[in-house]
């Protein structure tokens, strides 16, 4: 009987596909083209709300729009699955968007037909009277999520108007920079008469997106909750990689622009074959900064916070900020606070935190993926990628040396007057964090010079490949490094863990080190036109520390001329995206002929 009620609906349903089968390509045209300027519209809606006080007028037609747009999208979606040929289907693979859905039209439903506001009655219930409102804040977050995956269909035509994946990323980065400086020159973002300054606020953003954490303005005090909340969106957005943003746009546009993207997340070429997925970038960063989020909140001591839901947001930011190896704090002093900086177990989680970051995601899947794990006990011989090894050995040697030069050379300075252990864990803490973090719990601008000038050297190092750290990266030191070693020893090739380097990825360490070294020559040169005032000292480290994406500086930055922030800005630009655009250019498919060869020059070297 039920074989048969079955066969009898798939007759039917066989049936309506047949008939409308014709007018699926215009509706869902016409869908795809009403989709996109209604949904940036209603973006601009929702920027204004939070970002401008409205008169109630506004307040009504902002929502009026807002619901608007939600029951289009639903309606869409309706549409969608009456000419899918397989509906079910369809649910199953996109469950999250149809369980949004469902509540939303539920909501909307119990709202309109019986006044019974199911969420407001829910909160009551379980005592909590602010649900509604973090049930709308989801929504619109919700919202947002798909206006993103819009405008992200759109960029297939891109390849079509000869956009290449490295202006693609480009493009990404500064459309990104751009709007987070759009929003936090809102009048709400901040707790001053007035907007915050588009120079300040464009400073700030591009420090967010690139991961920098260098500051022109105390975020804490003029920086509202608003602005700061969204400050942290941009470090998570751009903390995320731009490697993956670029690989999601590429994806979308050209799925093998897209792999050779990703392919870049290897390192040039590793051992450990195909790049990562999306997916698992995003999910290792959730699950991370949750856990660095939960940890955080049980461990701040006797922090006074006026509230819970504070100690909740400075949880989450700081976790954020640890991870993704930004550096931003919320606290004036950061966490040279003197209740934190001998809170052992705090500073702890926030230097872990940021060595998971630092480690990279191609690290970190293949130590902890549930199929590295699986394959290695299925196979025993089998061993950690090239990539993996030069980050763990890189961070197993750069962590303690760091430690052991820091605390000699500051031991009468920013450590005199500390207990063994209390130096220990500064010196600790700061070996960790001067690579990529930015973060410290000693005073920058008290270190001495030849601290600094260690500082710089491992600020240049940076990270490992495919994380959210700055600098060359790891992998890059490593390859120049061992191709010297090579070349002083009279060695023709270059060997590392019983693998030889090919020739291809030593030419490309070799150009990134030279670019990045170039580059920050120029910047030092042209802060000393600019702000020839200050110390060649300060200006060399703020423009290592901007360009390498750092964050630390000796407190000069907010002394800089207009002219002297841009240079700050395009290096912290340069710096964070220069490197993987380089990278991409000397790893293009186009390869030269080398059906002929020039006679083979003699030059004298040295």
């Amino acid at each position: 009987m039920g074989s048969k009620l079955q066969q009898q609906i798939n007759q039917i349903r066989e049936w309506v596909n047949l008939r409308i089968y014709d007018s699926k390509p215009g509706m869902l045209l016409w869908l795809r083209r009403i989709s996109i300027p209604l949904s940036l519209t209603s973006v601009a809606a929702l920027m204004a709300y939070h970002g401008f006080q409205l008169n109630d007028a506004e307040e009504l037609l902002v929502e009026l729009l807002l619901k608007g747009t939600i029951a289009f999208y639903l309606i869409k979606y309706l549409i969608q699955l009456f000419f899918s040929f397989s509906p079910w289907q369809d649910i199953k693979e996109r469950r999250w968007e149809a369980l949004f859905m469902g509540s939303m039209a539920l909501y909307i439903l119990a709202v309109n037909l019986f006044d019974e506001h199911i969420i407001q009655s829910l909160g009551q219930t379980l005592g909590l009277d602010n649900l509604e409102a973090l049930f709308m804040i989801f929504v619109q977050g919700y919202f947002l999520l798909f206006v993103a995956l819009e405008v992200g269909k759109a960029s297939r035509f891109l390849p079509k108007v000869g956009m290449n994946p490295a202006g693609m990323l480009v493009i990404s980065f500064v459309s990104l920079a751009v709007v987070g400086a759009g929003l936090l020159a809102m009048p709400e973002m901040s707790n001053t008469e007035g907007s915050i300054p588009l120079m300040d606020a464009l400073f700030t953003s591009v420090s967010a997106v690139s991961v920098t954490g260098l500051n022109v303005m105390d975020i804490t005090s003029i920086l509202s909750f608003k602005g700061q909340f969204v400050l942290m969106v941009l470090i998570q957005l751009g903390g995320l990689n731009f490697l993956t943003f670029a690989s999601m746009l590429a994806l979308l546009a050209n799925p093998s622009m897209g792999r050779r993207i990703g392919s870049l997340m290897q390192s040039g070429g590793g051992s450990g074959g195909g790049g990562i997925l999306v997916k698992q970038i995003i999910r290792f960063s959730l699950f991370f900064e949750a856990i660095t989020m939960v940890l955080l909140y049980f461990s701040w001591g006797d922090y006074p916070f006026e509230h819970w839901g504070d100690k909740v947001f400075f949880s989450a930011f700081h976790a954020v900020s640890a991870f993704t190896n930004a550096g931003f704090s919320l606290m004036p002093e950061g966490l040279a606070n003197p209740l934190l900086t001998n809170n052992t177990a705090f500073v702890v989680i926030i230097g872990l935190s940021v060595i998971f970051g630092a480690l990279g995601f191609t690290t970190i899947h293949d130590l902890f993926s549930s199929q590295a794990t699986r394959n290695r006990r299925k196979n025993p011989w089998t061993h950690l990628t090239i990539n993996t090894k030069i980050a763990l050995y890189a961070t197993i040697i750069l962590i303690p040396v760091g430690a052991l030069l820091f605390a000699l050379l500051e031991s009468n300075g920013v450590l005199a007057g500390m207990s063994w252990a209390e130096r220990s864990l500064a010196a600790l803490f700061q070996s960790v964090t001067l690579r990529s973090a930015g973060f410290n719990t000693v005073d920058v601008g008290a270190l001495t010079t030849p601290t600094l000038i260690i500082a710089i050297i491992f600020m240049f190092i940076g990270g490992s490949s495919g994380s959210t750290a700055g600098g060359i990266k790891t992998s890059t030191f490593t390859l120049v490094f061992l191709n010297a070693m090579a070349t002083i020893r009279g060695q023709k090739r270059v060997e590392f863990s019983r693998t030889t380097i090919p020739t291809g990825l030593l030419n490309m360490a070799s150009s990134i080190f030279l670019f990045s070294a170039s580059s920050i020559f120029l910047g030092v040169l042209l802060l000393s036109i600019t702000d020839g005032h200050l110390s060649l000292e300060q200006l060399a480290f703020e423009e290592v520390s901007a360009f390498c994406t750092l964050g630390w500086s000796t407190g000069i930055t907010e002394e800089l001329s207009e002219m002297g922030r841009i240079i700050l800005i395009s290096s912290m630009f340069i710096g964070r995206i220069g490197t993987v655009t380089l990278a991409f250019a000397l790893t293009s498919s186009k390869k030269a002929s080398t059906k002929y060869s020039y006679p083979k020059a003699s030059v004298q070297v040295g």
